[in-house]
């Protein structure tokens, strides 16, 4: 059953979200190269802990991580450790935080000090995507038309959509109905309707779309060794255009989508 918020519910949810973008932006501008995983999730704890909130991951299914990072053959899910990010990495940020009996929920692929072309047009192309799918997020239309707007513009680029892994809606808990996968699924095509809560969340791979579980149980990497990346927002479904509830106002004009 999908949940409808409230309007007390949205005004709690949208202080959650903004702590969610506040934390992912700081995160994302104090990766360099020469830090490790453990140091990145560290200063995400303090960020969120700053703001009077509390990691959504951390100890959700025993998840041992403030944040999930995931460097580049890293889909989703990668533990924080000793690994030291060097330049031309890309790490996947992901950010859940817990404020307000709301969960906040996005991530984002950024370059540690710079990146390939190939790399570069990987996450350009899965942000891109991910703004396709928010587009579609209007009342009366299905999660379909998320989940096809996001399919077409990965593949029409050459890359690939992961299909183990898709979006949520989101609210109280962390996942919630519906589901919305990244590719055309009819099994998962719920009425999209006004309050209606939901993270949407490209996983797309320059290679091939099969994925595997490592050895710590947790870490989702591309079978093929090919890069990954990972953008997510919070959005709300209202009863004109989708409102980006992660999304802070210092990055509101950055990106256009034709």
């Amino acid at each position: 059953m999908i949940i409808l918020k409230s309007g007390r519910d949205l005004d709690a949810m949208r202080a959650a979200c903004e702590v969610a973008g506040a934390v992912l932006e700081a995160v994302a501008a104090f990766v360099r190269p020469g830090l490790t995983t453990r140091q990145v999730d560290e200063f995400a704890a303090a960020q969120i802990k700053s703001r009077g909130a509390r990691s959504a991951f951390l100890g959700y299914r025993k998840y041992p991580c403030h944040t999930c990072l995931s460097v580049n053959d890293e889909v989703v899910h990668g533990l924080a450790n000793e690994r030291e990010l060097r330049f031309g990495d890309i790490v996947s940020v992901d950010v859940g935080v817990y404020y307000r009996g709301f969960i906040g929920d996005t991530a984002r692929t950024v370059a540690v000090g710079g990146c390939g072309v190939a790399a570069q047009r990987l996450m350009d192309v899965t942000e891109q995507a991910l703004h396709l799918g928010i587009a579609a997020a209007l009342p009366d239309n299905r999660v379909t038309d998320i989940s096809r707007a996001i399919q077409h513009h990965v593949e029409s680029n050459g890359f690939s959509v992961v299909r183990e892994f898709v979006g949520h809606g989101v609210g109280r808990t962390m996942h919630e109905e519906p589901q919305v996968p990244n590719f055309v699924d009819r099994k998962m095509n719920q009425r999209l309707r006004p309050g209606t809560t939901i993270a949407i969340e490209p996983m797309v791979n320059a290679g091939r779309p099969e994925v595997k579980i490592l050895k710590d149980g947790w870490t989702v990497v591309t079978q093929d060794g090919s890069l990954s990346a990972h953008f997510e927002h919070t959005v709300l479904v209202t009863g004109g255009e989708p409102e980006i509830l992660t999304w802070p106002e210092t990055r509101l004009s950055k990106l256009k989508v034709a």
